[in-house]
């Protein structure tokens, strides 16, 4: 746990930045990263939310006002970094332990200091008990609602970032694998669009006490997937299926992940994104696209001086 805790300021123009102060948790994280200058854009202040001192300048440098030091698990350097916050961003850690418990008392912690409202990056179908990493934002999601509190909740699909993490691997050997079914199909978004709802629900009030389903078109298999990296990339990439047996002793909550997703994927419907932003959403091929010329420009030789 990280027992002390630091505010940095930002520029001089922070200044003129209006209320409210919203602090996003997170704030370096590779999915929160991008809320940072989505509720930036949008003229309010930001206090982002990092567990290193080492983070603070990364995280000024993507339009936060301050940087605080707090660890969701130590309520005292929370409390700190929810001091003089009118609203927040929530979002947990990937199969973070207890989560369930981390995330109520977050809620309980920010009700206490006085917060006005929570935007809950939750997870699309919070329901399906099989599965650890959605389940336990079900209790968090009710934590809120018995609070009283002004919220908001998003339910994205899953992440097209998550495919930047095996990138250079499917490049390499032009196969795309993963460890259930290349048959299920998912939905899935760009998280730089939740983000930008995100914003939306930070610092306007049309998205108040609203559970938002958030998709990009398209219900995917791995097969298709293969295709639209193959598409991007000019070569003809694989679907293959690892079994999951191979990878020695996975978490439990993953194991159930693989088996869930090895019956059913998950889907989801495009409509309601595309209403808020108001333009299409974010498509996974001009995602491949773009890590296919930021693979190619990292080949390119350095220009001569």
């Amino acid at each position: 746990m990280i027992l002390r805790e630091e505010f940095a300021s930002g520029s001089m123009e922070s200044s003129m930045k209006t209320d409210p102060s919203i602090l996003v948790v997170g704030a370096t994280g590779k999915f929160a990263a991008h809320v940072v200058p989505a509720i930036a854009r949008r003229g309010a202040r930001v206090r982002g939310m990092v567990r290193k001192p080492a983070q603070q300048a990364e995280v000024r440098r993507h339009g936060a006002d301050e940087s605080v030091v707090a660890d969701l698990t130590d309520l005292a350097s929370l409390e700190r970094a929810l001091e003089g916050i009118e609203r927040a961003f929530y979002i947990a850690p990937a199969f973070m332990p207890h989560e369930a418990d981390v995330g109520c008392r977050f809620v309980e912690t920010a009700v206490g200091a006085g917060i006005k409202r929570i935007v809950f990056s939750s997870v699309v179908h919070p329901v399906i008990a099989g599965l650890a990493n959605h389940i336990a934002k079900a209790p968090v999601e009710e934590a809120i609602l018995d609070s009283g509190i002004e919220y908001t909740f998003l339910h994205p699909a899953l992440y097209f970032q998550n495919f930047a993490a095996s990138w250079d691997r499917v490049v390499q050997t032009g196969v795309l694998a993963e460890p259930w079914s290349c048959d299920t199909q998912f939905s899935r978004v760009d998280y730089r669009d939740v983000a930008e709802v995100a914003a939306i629900a930070l610092t306007d009030d049309r998205l108040l006490y609203g559970t938002f389903e958030l998709a990009a078109d398209g219900w995917l298999d791995r097969h298709d997937v293969a295709a639209l990296i193959g598409a991007a990339l000019g070569r003809e990439i694989r679907a293959e299926r690892i079994d999951p047996a191979s990878l020695g002793d996975a978490p439990q909550p993953m194991q159930a992940m693989f088996a869930h997703y090895d019956r059913v994927g998950l889907k989801a419907n495009p409509l309601v994104l595309r209403a808020i932003l108001a333009r299409e959403p974010r498509t996974l091929v001009a995602f491949f696209k773009e890590l296919a010329r930021t693979e190619t420009s990292s080949r390119e030789p350095a220009a001569l001086s």
